[in-house]
């Protein structure tokens, strides 16, 4: 797992990166945002490539669990990818909601991501 770290005037964001799955599955997310929160970051930016696919499926709880989680410790969080490969309407819901409001959101690029971080 790699961290590149951007400063936005007094906001430090962590851009976390791997060529790998970083969050796997539940107890992963957790870790995650266990090391990120204790490393002194609150808001971060991962890409949908380092999630498991099986996240994007909300039936299965996976998602919510690991985001209520960002929520409880106010750790804001950016998913940066292209979710049009999902054909889940309740899954665009979803991001539609998410991204109405600012702790956590979807969006297509690192660039939106800080700019959404940073407002």
């Amino acid at each position: 797992m790699n961290i590149k770290t951007h400063q936005v005037a007094d906001l430090i964001i962590a851009e976390v990166s791997s060529d790998e799955y970083i969050i796997n599955n539940t107890d992963d997310g957790l870790d995650f945002l266990g090391t990120l929160y204790f490393q002194g970051f609150d808001k971060v930016t991962i890409n949908e490539t380092n999630v498991v696919p099986v996240f994007f499926d909300l039936k299965n709880g996976m998602a919510g669990e690991i985001l209520q989680k960002f929520s409880n410790y106010r750790v804001q969080l950016v998913i940066v990818g292209d979710f049009s490969k999902y054909e889940s309407k309740s899954l665009a819901d979803f991001i539609s909601e998410s991204n109405k409001g600012r702790q956590v959101n979807f969006v297509s690029s690192i660039t939106e991501a800080i700019g959404r971080l940073s407002a």
